[in-house]
């Protein structure tokens, strides 16, 4: 078994999409960072490791056994003993998994450059772990709240949370079901298409407006989204969260 030790750790929680799980040069200051004293390091395929860093599905048993209780925390001089925590790279991505004991991949991190470096390293001259596990299944479905990778690529950060906030006001939206909202909302977007708009149906309507915000991050992305979301506290505390500021 292989390890790493002094583990620098910034934990995602609850991310079934690998593009949240920040990469180091993406990690804040107010980040929750935390010391691995040592963890296990696996060399699995390709395969498995897009199933453990896109899903939050069961991970295989017998990987669960084999790092079981080899991974620790270092916290105020204590070593915390920790059930199922583990690296694991396929050779061209790398991921730390805390399951906090379940048999999922409840908590995601990416690792310090020095140390991605040194798993590469590590990791050269060995085979993939063959792992069995049903992540064979049908592929998996992106939808408004869990958007597909390419509507995310190329955006920062703060980008990505301010689109995923846009995309849970537009569901939210279409939960309503008002034909007259929609149409209000897609004239705000487009204005020089507001005689066309006022003769759309609410599903063509809010269709039609998803597929013009979908793609891309712009200053009119971030000014619709802080229309959007103005009044509904909620939204607002998530829209705080990123700009430190309240919507205007």
């Amino acid at each position: 078994m292989l390890y790493l030790h002094d583990v620098w750790v910034n934990w995602f929680e609850g991310e079934e999409n690998g593009y949240n799980v920040c990469h180091f040069h993406e990690w804040r200051k107010d980040d929750g960072v935390e010391l691995l004293d040592q963890v296990p390091l696996l060399k699995i395929s390709s395969v498995l490791f897009n199933y453990i860093e896109n899903d939050l599905s069961e991970l295989p048993q017998q990987l669960l056994d084999d790092i079981y209780q080899k991974a620790y925390l270092r916290k105020n001089h204590e070593r915390i003993q920790l059930e199922y925590c583990f690296v694991a790279t396929d050779g061209v991505g790398i991921i730390v998994v805390d399951t906090i004991g379940y048999n999922i991949p409840i908590r995601k991190s990416r690792l310090i450059p020095r140390q991605e470096q040194l798993v590469y390293e590590m990791i050269e001259s060995h085979d993939p772990i063959d792992y069995e596990f049903n992540g064979h299944s049908p592929m998996k479905e992106f939808h408004i709240l869990s958007p597909a990778p390419e509507l995310m690529h190329g955006l920062t950060r703060k980008e990505r949370q301010l689109k995923q906030l846009l995309f849970m006001a537009l569901d939210q939206l279409r939960a309503c079901n008002n034909a007259a909202e929609i149409r209000y909302w897609y004239t705000e977007w487009s204005p020089e298409r507001y005689k066309e708009i006022q003769d759309l149906n609410f599903d063509h309507a809010w269709q039609q407006l998803y597929e013009e915000t979908k793609f891309g991050w712009s200053g009119k992305h971030e000014q619709f989204c802080e229309n959007l979301i103005k009044g509904q506290p909620f939204f607002e505390k998530l829209w705080e969260m990123e700009h430190g500021s309240k919507v205007n």
